[in-house]
């Protein structure tokens, strides 16, 4: 038997017993990992396709180890202009074995069931708080907040992660959607989980200083950050 999964936005053919190297994940060593977007399955001659994917199915794997890639040398020049730069990269990665693949038994459909459940349960609750308003005038007062809620969290701004070394517009909106807005939720992440949120941005970047020179900037210490990035060339010390 055999398996089209996706794990960490990346498209595999698995087998059981079988070792791939997958983008990092956050279980630790040891540990088991369950994927359930199996895409396809095929036992013989018989092939279940999902839609996108196959309900109830799942296959589990073994985390072996957290490592990193071989090095890619990314080498810019445009000639009679005198301009160069050279960048190294070295991918975050995992090592997993794949322990069982089922075509049923999942806990997909278990979740599904459930959030059918509460959305069931919520509409009573709006049936039986309306009767309980006397005048309508008493419910347009109360209804307006919870509309001017959410423009209240649009309106919210974090910082300008664009002031960071390496750190361009999209990995900044795609950061902020991550909940790492600000210079000090992006000084606390690890530079593997940042690597793992920004796996889907074209190019090649190295966030290994970004919470360091995050750090510099929500303490306001934008001269010694500026003297770190002197020494940066694409985010990476020169």
């Amino acid at each position: 038997m055999y398996a089209i999964v996706e794990i960490a936005g990346q498209q595999f053919k698995i087998e059981q017993d079988q070792k791939l190297y997958v983008h990092r994940l956050q279980e630790d060593e040891g540990k088991t990992i369950s994927i359930d977007k199996v895409l396809l399955i095929g036992d013989g001659d018989n092939i279940t396709l999902g839609a996108p994917a196959i309900e109830g199915a799942f296959a589990e794997a073994k985390v072996l180890g957290h490592l990193k890639g071989d090095k890619v040398i990314v080498f810019k020049k445009k000639r009679r202009k005198g301009y160069r730069k050279k960048n190294g990269h070295r991918q975050y990665l995992s090592e997993i074995q794949i322990s069982s693949i089922s075509a049923k038994g999942g806990k997909k459909s278990s979740s599904s069931s459930a959030s059918a459940k509460a959305k069931k349960d919520d509409k009573p609750v709006a049936k039986e708080v309306k009767p309980t308003e006397a005048p309508k005038g008493e419910v347009a007062k109360k209804e307006a907040p919870a509309k001017k809620a959410p423009a209240k969290k649009a309106t919210a701004k974090g910082d300008d992660l664009k002031k960071i070394e390496g750190i361009g517009p999209k990995i900044a909106s795609t950061l902020a959607d991550a909940g790492m807005g600000t210079f000090a939720e992006l000084a606390k992440a690890d530079p593997a989980k940042i690597s793992e949120i920004i796996a889907d941005v074209r190019g090649n970047h190295v966030p290994d200083t970004w919470p360091q020179q995050a750090q510099l900037a929500a303490d306001g210490k934008w001269d010694e950050l500026k003297e770190l990035q002197d020494r940066l060339d694409g985010g990476v010390e020169k």
